[in-house]
């Protein structure tokens, strides 16, 4: 085969234009990498595929996360908000999240103008077929035109398109999404390279017309005023935002959805992959709930220029007909009409336990993963895997340590740390309840986690670094007379590239909302000291065994008493840390007391 090659080299290729395929592109370019986002179609760009909504429980904290470390998430969705929410504001603060209703279409521009203007990265509409390597080494990618892209290292993000095949009823037709074609040499070139895969499933609810809706019948969502905001750098938007609106399913719906089983692909036994457990088809609510009568719904505007609406919580693979049916027996919705069907998507995905802490292949040095490819679900779970993704891969050429998160720093380090130990037996989504320091993790205070962070990597630029000072030294000056934990926040240690967050100097001069905010995160940290100060402990504890390697070499055979089941846990992740061994599922505390006994032997010679 005659190959073209391009005449120029890069540092960093990315694949997919996806919310994980951006946030690559932007942090490698951003740190001064010649780094090129190839793409399908470009016209596609951060689209909102499902829900035009930014975060949530969980979510949410990752979003302001994202924008701690430089992302860019968080300032588009701010800039393309139509309604915005604090959830769980009654409850309390760790568990508190924004989540924002966007208009998709302005999100997906936005987006796409962001990485027009970034410099270092270009952008290429073509479809990467396969991984170029020579030998063992990783020299690029070669595309569906036979062009070859030289590249130090690779990362993919290809979201749900490897083979994937949609499903409405009982006809089945191959896409990565609907009318996009699937890319069907990726998963045979990973598999090639010695890469494991597995097969997922996930879909989407119907859109309807809001002209057909009867708003009347349904109950108002008003936007929160003012509305919450995920980025430290954007004020609030001055337009009038947009209701939500809810209403309900009933018996009739259920009557439906019985009466058509036989017709869903999911019950007919053309879908035998996992679907996302926290996010069912309205077939599995029925099926599984039998108990309940009803199950809410959530009409959320796509936009405030179109009359589209997505049905939150009506995502579901039967045919047409049958939706069209199920539509009209929801109050409200009595004359609906449909502008999309709901579809299912089934697709590949690589096995996460394969990767390394900074995302990178254990089989290939250079090829890094990000998003839906490694066993996630969500635009933020994403987002966040590409920009730590495009953050190590930068360091890696310039022989840097990799940057990692710790469980008690971050969402995201939570999030990478479950799927590298523990692998994914389901379409992986981020929770409050997964993080056992989320007392530590709010969003109120992701600024002080992690910001510093931000301008070390040269991702926040430099012009924001006095006004962060400012604020932390009106933090610290407040924790000083009125008590509380915040300054510990800036104590904690890092491993990796991270730097701690310094003492807050002594000036006070604030503008008023940043006294405000700070005045809230104080306040936060006094009332729940005695239980932030334990999560402190047992994170400073569970760090001693963050210290301790387990070499490549180490033969588990030669350690006696460790049970059939955590040797094979042990050989399928191949643990870096006690750490990480002891939160393998199926590694017990002795197995893990027996390797630590062993460790110990080894390290005195």
């Amino acid at each position: 085969m005659t190959f073209f090659d391009h005449p120029q080299d890069f540092d960093v290729i990315v694949i997919g234009g996806g919310h994980a395929g951006c946030e690559a592109a932007l942090a490698a370019s951003g740190m001064g990498m010649r780094t090129l986002l190839m793409t399908q179609d470009l016209d596609t760009i951060a689209q909102m595929s499902c829900n035009p909504s930014i975060g949530g429980l969980g979510k949410g904290q990752i979003v302001r996360e994202i924008d701690a470390l430089g992302g860019h998430m968080a300032r588009v969705a701010d800039l393309s908000v139509l309604s915005a929410h604090t959830l769980n504001i009654s409850r309390g603060a760790a568990v508190r999240a924004p989540r924002a209703q966007c208009d998709k279409k302005l999100y997906q521009f936005a987006m796409k103008h962001t990485l027009e203007l970034a410099k270092n990265l270009a952008l290429i509409q073509d479809e990467a077929a396969r991984v170029w390597t020579e030998g063992s080494e990783l020299r690029g990618v070669a595309t569906i035109r036979n062009t070859r892209y030289k590249s130090k290292t690779v990362i993919l993000t290809t979201g749900t398109f490897l083979n994937g095949v949609i499903h409405i009823g009982l006809s089945s037709f191959r896409g990565g999404r609907y009318n996009h074609p699937p890319s069907d040499g990726m998963s045979p070139s990973l598999e090639a390279l010695g890469l494991k895969l597995g097969r997922f499933k996930t879909g989407t609810p119907m859109r309807l017309n809001g002209r057909t809706i009867d708003f009347s019948k349904c109950e108002e969502q008003p936007p929160d005023a003012p509305p919450p905001l995920f980025s430290h750098f954007t004020k609030t938007p001055k337009r009038a935002l947009m209701p939500c609106w809810i209403t309900r399913t009933g018996e009739r719906s259920a009557a439906i959805i019985k009466a058509n089983l036989d017709k869903s692909p999911l019950y007919s036994g053309r879908i035998k992959s996992t679907g996302p457990r926290y996010c069912p088809s309205i077939e599995d609510k029925i099926v599984k709930f039998p108990h309940h009568t009803s199950h809410i719904l959530f009409l959320e505007p796509e936009g405030f220029d179109t009359e589209e609406y997505y049905v939150n919580g009506l995502s579901t693979s039967l045919p047409e007909e049958v939706q069209l049916e199920l539509v009209r027996s929801v109050k409200g919705l009595e004359r609906a009409e449909l502008m999309r069907a709901a579809y299912a998507i089934e697709y590949d995905y690589c096995l996460p336990v394969q990767l390394d802490y900074n995302l990178e292949t254990k089989v290939l040095p250079g090829l890094f993963m990000a998003g839906q490819i490694n066993g996630t679900t969500g635009y933020e779970e994403a987002a966040a895997q590409g920009l730590m993704a495009g953050i190590n891969a930068a360091l890696k050429i310039r022989k840097l340590a990799p940057f990692i998160l710790g469980r008690e720093e971050a969402y995201i380090g939570v999030m990478i740390d479950d799927l590298i130990s523990k692998g994914v037996e389901e379409p992986y989504r981020i929770f409050t309840s997964r993080a056992e320091y989320r007392l530590l993790l709010r969003q109120d205070n992701a600024d002080l986690r992690l910001m510093p962070h931000g301008f070390t990597l040269g991702l926040i630029p430099k012009r924001f670094k006095k006004n962060f000072e400012l604020y932390k030294a009106c933090v610290g000056a407040l924790t000083k007379t009125k008590g509380g934990a915040v300054e510990r926040i800036g104590k904690r240690k890092s491993g990796g590239t991270h730097s701690s967050v310094s003492k807050p100097s002594s000036d006070n001069n604030m503008a008023p909302w940043t006294r405000t905010k700070a005045e809230s995160t104080v306040k936060i940290e006094k009332e729940y000291s005695g239980y932030i100060t334990r999560n402190l402990r047992e994170a400073e504890k569970m760090k001693h065994f963050e210290h301790i390697s387990i070499p490549d070499s180490l033969e588990l055979a030669a350690i006696k008493g460790i049970c059939i089941e955590s040797r094979q846990q042990f050989l399928k992740v191949r643990p870096r840390t006690l750490a990480q061994a002891a939160r393998i599922p199926g590694v017990t505390p002795t197995d893990i007391q027996l390797l630590w006994i062993h460790l110990t032997r080894l390290a005195k010679g």
